[in-house]
């Protein structure tokens, strides 16, 4: 019988389904039991304490006469009109063999198709044995899902679901966020590669919204937005469950990505998070500096392949200067420079509180100085391991510049438009108290940056702290006492 497109068909009935199980039962008791031709029937009891005797003795043995998995997938088989398929046999079997140890079903990349798929819900209806399905790549579709959907109504065992690859768009994820409502065994769900698309997003941060079970989504290779960015950034301000979330390969930009720092801002469970692969550039890189400023949770951020210059960088060091819990930063694949690469050291340098133990930014070229700071980093965060590309040009060992001075330079190419913010609204006698006090830290470098880009002054003209007013006198002066101090060379143009 054929079916219209998207069209699901549903499982059998609650109230019909003991009649169809007993109706299976019958039909593979036929095919591979036979009553023995001496058999006698069994005397009637003479009390009812020997009748709930024999009904205990029958139900044992019932029990132990329970069809196999793959007994009961070749009957699914049948009813859908699906050829068996050997490797699936093999997996049932498989999972079965140890009866006091759950497993995994791995059926990735075997074509089952929705009818495919239908069978297999027919099968995992009751088990009890396997907990990790993995069905990747198997063209599903939506009509496929719904009948696994409604397989997760009954069976209660299954806590882990690979359904990525499978063309369910946005039919299936209403059926899988109808799912996620009320089911309450599935820890770890992976939907990447599905064409979601923005109102997808939607629905999935309604259904989680509430969900406290589910640690693990896998949204990867999707088509969310904008909209689909602030969508699961109210997921992430409202859901108390998920520890490990990826959106990687979408493309969540401009508002999308704001939105979603938003949200990650105020998550106070959430422990993995990859963004790689997408366009956060400088202002997503601001979002994500100011969410670190007040998550605690979060240890491991992939922002790699992510349009983050050296000014985004900063913007980002601006959260990671006050951060005490992320331990994994990668930022390959960016348009960074050796300058973005001592900021990053700087930040770590000045931030005691810092529990950074690995740096990804290996597709930069870095020089000696960044090495020297390094190593003087190290010695206060003996764990940290930091990659990068290697190192690039050469400093003469009788004029060493100083690491302070390689600090302000860098400093002065970047932008922190909250530093500003911060500084405009104080009097002058308190910029300069902050100027000394955190002179030998990461916000004092932003307040250039920050009195820059407050400045009438073209992007591509030399820096003159002497056309900044008075406050830019103030800060010049201040980093001339300093370089002279540490006895650095110095150019103030």
């Amino acid at each position: 019988m054929s079916q219209s497109e998207g069209e699901v068909l549903a499982l059998p009935a609650p109230e019909n389904r003991e009649e169809e199980t007993v109706g299976l039962d019958k039909g593979l008791d036929d095919l591979g039991q036979e009553e023995s031709p001496d058999s006698t029937p069994a005397e009637q009891p003479d009390s009812g304490d020997e009748w709930d005797t024999d009904l205990e003795a029958d139900e044992q043995d019932r029990r132990a006469r329970l069809v196999s998995p793959t007994e009961l997938y070749l009957v699914a088989c049948r009813l859908t009109a699906v050829i068996p398929c050997s490797y699936v046999l093999r997996q049932l079997a498989s999972t079965t063999l140890d009866l006091n140890q759950q497993g995994t079903l791995d059926l990735n990349h075997h074509g089952l198709g929705p009818l495919g798929a239908k069978a297999l819900a027919i099968t995992l209806l009751s088990d009890v044995q396997i907990s990790n399905l993995e069905l990747k790549d198997n063209y599903i579709l939506a009509e496929g899902t719904g009948y696994l959907m409604d397989m997760f109504k009954e069976n209660f065992t299954i806590q882990s679901l690979n359904l990525s690859n499978n063309h369910l768009q946005s039919a299936g994820s209403k059926r899988i966020c109808k799912m996620l409502l009320d089911n309450v065994s599935i820890k770890s769900i992976n939907l990447s590669g599905n064409g979601f698309i923005d109102a997808d997003a939607k629905r999935l941060a309604d259904a989680l919204a509430n969900n406290y079970r589910l640690k693990d989504l896998d949204l990867s290779h999707n088509q969310f937005c904008d909209t689909g960015g602030e969508h699961l950034g109210q997921m992430l301000a409202n859901n108390e469950g998920l520890e490990m979330l990826d959106l990687s390969w979408n493309h969540l930009r401009m508002s999308g990505a704001v939105t979603l720092c938003a949200g990650l801002k105020v998550n106070v469970t959430l422990k993995k998070l990859d963004l790689s692969w997408n366009g956060f550039g400088s202002a997503g890189a601001q979002a994500l500096g100011e969410a670190l400023r007040h998550n605690n949770t979060l240890v491991h951020l992939d922002l790699s392949n992510n349009r983050v210059s050296d000014e985004g960088t900063a913007l980002l060091c601006n959260g990671l200067a006050a951060n005490d819990s992320l331990r994994v930063l990668r930022l390959a694949h960016n348009p960074l420079t050796q300058l973005g690469a001592l900021t990053l050291l700087n930040s770590i340098r000045y931030n005691p509180k810092s529990a950074l133990e690995e740096i990804n930014i290996s597709t930069v070229l870095v020089n000696e100085a960044f090495v020297e700071l390094l190593e003087a980093v190290c010695q206060d965060h003996s764990g940290l391991e930091v990659q990068y590309q290697g190192v690039t040009g050469s400093v003469t060992r009788t004029k060493k510049p100083s690491i302070a001075l390689n600090i302000i330079q860098v400093s002065i190419n970047l932008v922190m438009n909250e530093t500003w913010e911060y500084c405009k609204t104080r009097t002058l006698l308190v910029r300069l108290r902050t100027l000394l006090v955190r002179l030998k830290t990461l916000f004092f470098p932003n307040l250039i940056c920050g009195v820059r880009q407050a400045s009438p002054l073209k992007p591509h003209i030399t820096f003159n702290y002497k056309s900044i007013t008075t406050f830019g006198l103030l800060i010049k002066n201040n980093i001339i006492l300093y370089l002279e101090q540490n006895s650095c060379v110095y150019l103030c143009e």
